[in-house]
């Protein structure tokens, strides 16, 4: 499997250098993103634009890297995905599931959001409310 990827201190940016992903490539993605997360790597944004083909496994090994992202308080996001892969989330219902965007740059930027609304809710769950009363 080609890919590339490139480590940053909020997220991990994964670009599938591949036009099929299918049931030969999946097994590596799924190990690459199980990986990543056993890393302890949270938010993965997924670069889909050299994909033209998927299927059933490759829709699989997104769902994997989906569960394990949000498992964990992360966000998995999709960039840059084609029209037939598009169709096929569509068609699977999985676009009510997964995080599409267009470009990298929105997905950084939702990656962002994501880690401010987390540290948001941390801030307060961790609030004494008797404090608040003095």
């Amino acid at each position: 499997m080609k890919y590339s990827i490139d480590k940053k201190e909020q997220f991990t940016l994964l670009k599938l250098q591949e036009e099929k992903l299918d049931s030969t490539l999946a097994p590596n993605l799924k190990t690459e993103l199980l990986t990543l997360n056993a890393e302890g790597i949270d938010n993965i944004i997924l670069d889909l634009s050299d994909v033209r083909y998927t299927d059933s496994s490759g829709l699989s090994a997104l769902l994997v890297g989906n569960r394990v992202s949000t498992e964990n308080g992360g966000i998995f996001i999709l960039v840059g995905i084609t029209d037939h892969v598009e169709k096929l989330i569509k068609i699977s219902q999985l676009n009510n599931v997964l995080n599409i965007l267009p470009t990298v740059q929105e997905a950084i930027d939702a990656v962002f959001m994501h880690e401010i609304e987390k540290d948001l809710q941390e801030g307060e769950e961790g609030e004494d409310p008797e404090e608040e009363d003095k």
